[in-house]
């Protein structure tokens, strides 16, 4: 019987924890939401849409430090309280993970982070629901770096 990898996303105290885990190898990295969304604010960014670019990056990071590849594939489905642009409130319902073919068990799959922006008394809550799959690619010269750490 083969060894599934495993992600584990974990969320507290304004803290996202992404582990991957093959055999005895593993490597974790975190999100501390309130310095970043500080930062987006700062900038007028809108900080769901850039929540879910640095959780996909923050996810290939991760994995690549266990397992090197060139193509992650990554969907999941996204339900929030306005458009990507004006929410405040997101869930993120992680539904597979697979790198170079190779499928993860995911533990851990639901996120849900409120408070992303500060929204006024008229704000209307809309219903948001996206359905994301993502494919990213690691470029050469990094898959080579990653392959190097690796060995």
């Amino acid at each position: 019987m083969a060894v599934s990898p495993v992600l584990l996303i974990k969320v507290s105290d304004s803290v996202v924890s992404v582990r991957a885990r093959l055999y005895d190898d593993f490597a974790e990295h975190e999100i501390i939401i309130n310095s970043v969304i500080t930062y987006w604010w700062a900038n007028n960014l809108p900080p769901a849409k850039k929540f879910l670019e640095l959780f996909d990056s923050v996810i290939k990071r991760t994995i690549n430090e266990i397992m090197p590849h060139k193509i992650l594939n990554l969907k999941y489905n996204v339900n929030a309280n306005q458009t990507l642009d004006d929410a405040s409130e997101i869930e993120i319902e992680l539904c597979s993970v697979e790198a170079d073919g190779v499928g993860f068990k995911i533990e851990g799959d639901h996120i849900s982070l409120k408070g992303l922006r500060n929204v006024s008394d008229d704000f209307e809550s809309k219903e948001f629901s996206l359905t994301f799959n993502q494919s990213i690619e690691t470029p050469d010269m990094v898959l080579k770096k990653y392959q190097e750490m690796k060995n």
